[in-house]
């Protein structure tokens, strides 16, 4: 039975304007109206993010990381690649390139495994808008005519809109790389604009990072010649602080007209006066000088990490600090067309059918070490770590297996004693494990020739090769290691230097991270502390193939 209970007069809905029923219809409009936008948000622009993720249009970054939500790649405010085929690279890449005039770009996500190692949010935050800084600020804008006209007098009269970072090269393609990162994430930290100058040995090896602008010095730049910086130039920063000192005047610096820039030498020579430039109140003072010229042949990002007023900032770019060179690696670097059709020539022809791709590479800084030695110590690493088999010597001459070849070694090396060794051992022999072993070695130049534009232009695609592989084995000490991992987001084996030409013990040793080795950390520290630990805390560890390096890891 259906009770019905009938209101009471005092309960009869009222047929006055303000009692009518109108205001609950548009209550239950508004409510059905927000619940429509909160199904169009949750439901519709997830689904049509996800269906044109794929477009070659690349989506706003805010559609971007809905859409990453929506497919629930979203965890402790990181950003997840959408697979192998994401040109943009999680978001890392900016969009508003014109693609063919950087095939590298865009490709390189059809010949590299999608990173495992997770993007933060602000990290791409940051890049795009120090990309409109950038745009803002680069080359030929009227931003940046004006700052160089207080470049051009030699002045520092009034607050400069854009400031700058002027990096210059040294010494070979690795260490240019290395430092040329490091700058970038001082830039990024210091809200400059990174400008770069390079000479004819760097001629059509990377295209240009940042959409809309160039980072290249104009024709017409006043320092255009640059004169031979070294740590006793006049406009040295360590220079004028040993002035300060002698002159015995806490004030010296402060007092004199700021000029309108200062040089920071940061390399492996530098003094405690040069190594001021990691404390917190000289990076005060500096912050006062629109144009900062970097020399350096060092990886120095780990020791901006000493630094507390940029501790912050970095944990939020780099919760995970061992991925800053692979991060700001993959966003900088980008070989040229010509570049890049070396590296996949080469990849197609030796690389793209093996099931596993193991590269070495192998710098020998010793030229009186015998070639036997390296690849015996080569062989024994790894062996032991179980990389490559190890050849039978009285089993069938020929293999049973009719598969192709299982693993690719590329080999990389100024000589070329060790791969013709190598690639005979396994052509003459079978491997214990049955697999059809390939050597490959792209060039041995013999000697390093750092001012050749052709020379570069090898090791460049050779870099590029090495951080293609699956496996990596490096040689110690050597920055072109280095940047092969970082790019590639690897974990090398690390061998061992040899002492007194005997077979170390063990070969090699795995490193603790992928970012490179900071060969020539500061050994002055501000405010008199001198522990390691105290100075840089829990995510910097010596590392593994030199004792008195620094290297960034990752604290979990």
């Amino acid at each position: 039975m259906r009770i019905v209970v009938k209101p009471s007069r005092s309960q009869q809905p009222s047929t006055s304007f303000l009692n009518s029923g109108v205001p609950e219809k548009r209550l239950l409009k508004g409510t059905l109206g927000l619940g429509f936008i909160l199904m169009v948000f949750l439901v519709v622009i997830p689904l049509v993010v996800i269906i044109l993720g794929g477009h070659q249009s690349p989506l706003p970054i805010w559609l971007r990381e809905v859409g990453v939500w929506a497919r629930g790649g979203l965890e402790d405010n990181f950003v997840t690649s959408k697979g192998p085929k994401d040109k943009h690279l999680g978001g890392l890449l900016p969009a508003g390139f014109h693609e063919e005039s950087c095939l590298s770009r865009y490709q390189s996500a059809s010949y590299r495994k999608a990173s495992s190692h997770l993007l933060s949010h602000y990290l791409l935050r940051r890049l795009r808008k120090y990309e409109a800084l950038h745009r803002r600020c680069g080359p030929n804008t009227a931003l940046y005519n004006k700052t160089l006209e207080q470049l051009k007098k030699r002045c520092n009269n009034e607050t400069a809109e854009c400031n700058y970072v002027l990096w210059i090269p040294f010494s070979g393609l690795g260490n240019r790389m290395l430092t040329l990162a490091s700058a970038f994430l001082y830039t990024l930290l210091t809200n400059r604009v990174l400008l770069i100058h390079t000479d004819a040995s760097m001629n059509d090896l990377f295209c240009e990072p940042f959409p809309h602008t160039s980072w290249l010095v104009p024709s017409d730049f006043p320092m255009k010649g640059f004169p031979k910086f070294s740590s006793n130039s006049p406009r040295c920063y360590g220079k004028m602080l040993r002035r300060k000192a002698s002159a015995n005047n806490s004030d010296d610096v402060v007092k004199q007209r700021l000029p309108a820039y200062a040089y920071l030498h940061l390399f492996h020579d530098y003094d405690d006066f040069d190594m001021h430039f990691f404390c917190e109140d000289d990076q005060k003072f500096l912050q006062n000088i629109p144009w900062l010229v970097i020399g350096s042949d060092n990886y120095f990002a780990p020791s901006l990490f000493s630094i507390p007023s940029y501790e912050e900032e970095l944990s939020r770019l780099f919760p995970k600090r061992d991925t800053v060179f692979h991060h700001l690696g993959r966003y900088l670097f980008h070989p040229t067309n010509t570049v890049w059709g070396m590296i996949t020539r080469y990849y197609q022809a030796y690389l793209a059918k093996a099931k596993e791709r193991v590269g070495i590479q192998i710098r020998i800084f010793n030229r009186g070490s015998p070639f036997m030695n390296i690849l015996d110590q080569i062989l024994a690493c790894s062996l032991r770590e179980n990389l490559l088999p190890d050849i039978n010597t009285k089993g069938p001459i020929v293999s049973m297996t009719n598969k192709g070849i299982s693993k690719a070694v590329l080999v990389t090396c100024l000589h070329s004693e060790v791969y013709e060794k190598m690639k005979t051992m396994y052509y003459e022999h079978p491997a214990v494990t049955g697999e059809i072993i390939g050597v490959y070695q792209p060039s041995h130049e013999q000697v390093q020739q750092t001012k050749e534009e052709m020379h570069n232009k090898k090791a460049w695609a050779e870099i590029y090769l090495l951080s293609l592989t699956d496996v990596l084995v490096t040689s110690a000490w050597s920055t072109f290691g280095y940047v092969a991992q970082g790019l590639g987001g690897l974990k090398p084996w690390i061998l061992i230097r040899s002492e007194n030409m005997t077979m170390p013990d063990p070969p090699c040793r795995r490193a603790l991270s992928m970012d490179p080795c900071f060969h020539n950390p500061p050994t002055f520290y501000c405010h008199g502390k001198r522990d390691v630990d105290e100075v840089l805390g829990s995510h910097v560890r010596y590392c593994e193939d030199m004792s008195s390096g620094l290297k960034l890891v990752d604290e979990a």
